[in-house]
């Protein structure tokens, strides 16, 4: 896994650390356990939770964490209860063994799991742990929803039940936690929605697992360190050197789009940017764009059409890098054109927007590019992309990427809080929260700047993934500016690329 790269476990990692744990060095099953229950007791403690803390356990090791987190509780001082799914006899080996340590204060609940849930002030969730999978049953199901109900603070073992650990997906009930206290490493599903939403706080807590334990593979968090694969302009850096990116797009009432993507490169270090826009809007760009030159390219009114394609091309020849499809809007001659041209563009490529609509259900037209290409869809393009509903996209973002990637052998950054990035084998996660970005063009900003680090010869997964989490630090810089996040429009984040772009430790 690269560097810059925060390692994410999925359940068959995290199984394989535990085994070579246990296996390999002779930890005891029953330490690593203890270690767990410990650090969710001191996670309940801090809450100073005033009332009972309800413990609703399941059968596997995760119930037996929390079984010891009960325990540890009562000796903190606190009144714990714990709340058995099943029959005592269906527990694990290692949770058997930290029933016999609790003593009294258990209760088979499965029946009456709400009535016994109210009045109190804090709930351990301790029903699933990383290995599950699916929709919850009952009497899982029923619990959970009356753990959400109950209004009392919840705190998770390992992982919210009912979030798949590998995927983030849910498929039925699940946990709405204030806090998850994971064990020994992050897992992909505390970072993937819609499994983030029920995550809650998040802390890694060391249950003694040894050095040298098998490293997550899985996905991994982008960390400020991809910027340092960024080139420096020094003293004999050109203009030239620097790159040229081309953007083609446009349409009348879209003229926004190009004039933010391609102010948004030349902010993010490329040495110039041409605009191929419709000839007949080409003076919009001159006089609103001063640093960035335009082509105007002929065909039908207020739009580019398949009339432009040897003019469109014209204007990729000398470009270091590309960006298809700002403001070009959905006319099926543009459309057209995108199908036509995209594929026979020599320079690395950022399809974005109109430039993803045309190729809906038709992932095999970019397939066929020799040079690399970057898609940016979210989730509605994705869905389109892949003739799915957008809301399937949601339920199932990491697989619907991965398999986009390898379809079109592209690089695809599936925008979204969560924005993933993958070529098919690597996936990369942002964590840089910037609720700012939810602003009409912040989508067009984030294709300049990827356009402007593949120009700059940046690998594309590196690029996509570099120009990603400096969108979202920009963000937050332009919020710190402005005073408010629901103020910040896309100008504003294009002004604070110098700030998202520094790699020296995070936006101040």
């Amino acid at each position: 896994m690269e560097t810059w790269l925060r390692g994410l476990y999925d359940a068959e990692g995290m199984r394989s650390a535990d085994s070579w744990a246990i296996s390999d060095q002779g930890v005891d099953s029953l330490e690593l356990m203890e270690n767990a229950g410990r650090a969710v007791a001191e996670a309940v403690a801090r809450l100073a939770p005033a009332g009972p803390v309800r413990v609703v356990c399941g059968k596997g090791n995760n119930g037996g964490d929390g079984l010891v987190a009960a325990r540890l509780l009562r000796e903190m001082g606190f009144e714990a209860e714990v709340l058995l799914l099943w029959p005592a006899d269906e527990l694990s080996d290692d949770a058997t063994v930290n029933l016999g340590r609790l003593g009294e204060g258990m209760v088979e609940a499965a029946g009456d799991i709400a009535a016994r849930l109210s009045g109190s002030a804090a709930i351990v969730d301790a029903i699933f742990g990383t290995g599950f999978s699916g929709a919850p049953r009952e009497p899982a199901a029923a619990a959970i929803a009356a753990m959400n109900d109950c209004g009392a603070p919840v705190v998770a073992c390992d992982i919210a039940s009912g979030v798949d650990a590998a995927t983030g997906e849910v498929e039925g009930a699940v946990v709405e936690c204030d806090v998850t206290v994971t064990f020994h490493g992050a897992k992909v599903g505390h970072y993937v929605a819609p499994g983030k939403w029920a995550t809650g706080e998040l802390i890694v807590a060391p249950i003694g697992i040894p050095p040298g334990a098998p490293q997550p593979v899985a996905a991994g968090v982008i960390e400020p360190g991809v910027l340092d694969l960024l080139p420096r302009r020094g003293a004999q850096s050109t203009k030239f050197s620097s790159g040229q990116v081309t953007i083609a797009g446009g349409s009348r009432g879209l003229t926004g789009a190009v004039r933010m993507s391609s102010t948004a490169a030349i902010r993010a270090g490329a040495g110039y940017a041409t605009v191929a826009v419709p000839a007949d809007l080409e003076p919009v760009f001159e006089a609103a764009e001063v640093e960035v030159m335009s082509r105007g390219i002929p065909g039908p009114e207020g739009r580019l059409g398949t009339a432009g394609v040897d003019a469109v091309l014209a204007a990729f020849e000398k470009a270091a890098a590309g960006v298809f499809g700002p403001g070009l809007g959905r006319d099926e001659d543009s459309l057209a054109l995108a199908r036509s041209v995209a594929p026979r563009i020599d320079a690395p490529l950022v399809v974005d927007a109109d430039g993803l609509n045309a190729f809906a259900g038709s992932l095999s037209y970019l397939a066929a590019r020799e040079a690399p290409t970057v898609l940016t869809p979210h989730a509605g393009e994705l869905g389109r992309l892949l003739k799915r509903e957008s809301s399937e996209i949601n339920d199932h973002r990491l697989t619907a990427a991965v398999e986009a990637a390898s379809r079109s052998g592209a690089v695809v950054v599936l925008k979204g809080d969560d924005t993933i990035v993958t070529d098919g084998e690597r996936v990369a996660i942002n964590a840089v929260a910037a609720p700012a970005l939810a602003t009409a063009g912040s989508g067009d900003v984030l294709s300049g700047m990827t356009a402007a680090l593949l120009a700059r010869g940046v690998e594309p997964f590196a690029a996509a993934c570099a120009a990603v989490i400096a969108h979202a630090r920009a963000g937050q810089e332009a919020a710190r500016r402005v005073g408010l996040a629901e103020s910040v429009i896309a100008t504003d984040v294009i002004a604070a690329i110098p700030a998202g772009l520094r790699s020296a430790g995070p936006v101040e």
